[in-house]
């Protein structure tokens, strides 16, 4: 089998990358840029096959889909910080949904006979009342940021090339997955950064937080990629499917648990440029139509998520 993985360098396509390698009998491609971080693949750089390529040209697209001919795609490539996604809202959104729509457009005029699979999100619902979680498929769309704005149009083409153009495309919606080699913008990545410079004496015991009291949906990185092998492997064409653990734990207690691997005593500190114009408060994951066709349920406890999380940082500040 042959499988390309687009952002093979980030956080996810990464792990994804690791666990392809560990099935056997799989060549893996992956999409690059200059400005890849490689060191996320460093250890597996003699195991897959990089293509250079900026998903946001058409052409550059085609000649890929043409030379690697994947049986599976996976599709992760985006800007996926939602901070930066209020700085930039338009290059957030003609990155994320044009880079698709070329991949779109290339398996169509190729008739490449892939499966594709659309890493949606959690942020796509957006405003979640209470009565409405946990969250289904079924909830409404009430995107509140530029970047879930552009998931929920990624979400959408890939449904339509489905049904115009018998695309085999499979839509996911997953809901926060955290582990190590998340970047450093990202809130409990970012925790554990601070609390690592603190603990080498790099930082005043002093961390900087925004909301805290938002309720989340957290899953290992590690399953996480599980449920997107699984996603293509038995996932109908043109579903879609929320992954998460069906479990909601404030940004405060993530960081309460960060905090019991110290001994240090840290203050922690609200600063306002942490703080968004509009925040999700809610994300509760329904993932019961997802596990009834695969079976798939996290493994890896929050606690060992997190401790592996702070490790990593320790190990690089």
């Amino acid at each position: 089998m042959r499988v390309l993985i687009t952002g093979i360098t980030g956080f996810v396509g990464s792990h994804l990358a690791e666990y392809a390698l560990s099935r056997g009998g799989v060549e893996v491609y992956g999409t690059v840029r200059w400005r890849s971080r490689m060191e996320n693949i460093e250890h597996i750089l003699d195991r897959v096959c990089l293509v250079d390529c900026d998903l946001r040209d058409a052409v550059a697209v085609r000649r890929t889909l043409e030379e690697v001919r994947p049986d599976y795609i996976f599709h992760l490539a985006a800007q996926s910080y939602v901070p930066t996604s209020w700085k930039a809202p338009a290059e957030t959104l003609f990155t994320n949904i044009i880079s698709q729509l070329n991949l779109l457009e290339a398996m169509r005029d190729l008739r490449l006979p892939a499966r594709i699979h659309v890493a949606g999100s959690s942020e796509e619902y957006g405003l979640v009342f209470e009565h409405e979680t946990p969250i289904t498929e079924a909830n409404p769309l009430r995107p509140l940021s530029p970047y879930a704005v552009s998931k929920v149009a990624q979400d959408m083409l890939a449904y339509q090339y489905h049904r115009s153009y018998g695309i085999y495309a499979v839509r996911t919606r997953a809901f926060n997955h955290e582990g190590p080699r998340r970047g450093h913008v990202f809130v409990t990545s970012n925790f554990a950064k601070q609390i690592a410079e603190i603990e080498k004496g790099k930082k005043e015991p002093v961390i900087e937080v925004g909301n805290l009291k938002a309720r989340r949906d957290f899953t290992d990185v590690r399953d996480m990629v599980k449920a997107y092998w699984l996603a293509l492997e038995r996932g109908e064409p043109g579903e879609v499917y929320n992954i998460g653990s069906g479990r909601a734990v404030t940004i405060r207690e993530m960081l309460d648990i960060l905090l019991s691997f110290t001994d240090l005593n840290i203050e922690i500190r609200p600063v306002p440029e942490r703080m968004r114009p509009s925040d999700v408060e809610l994300l509760i994951c329904d993932c019961s139509k997802f596990r009834a066709i695969t079976g798939w349920k996290p493994e890896i406890p929050l606690e060992k998520t997190l401790e592996d999380t702070l490790n990593y940082w320790r190990e690089r500040v």
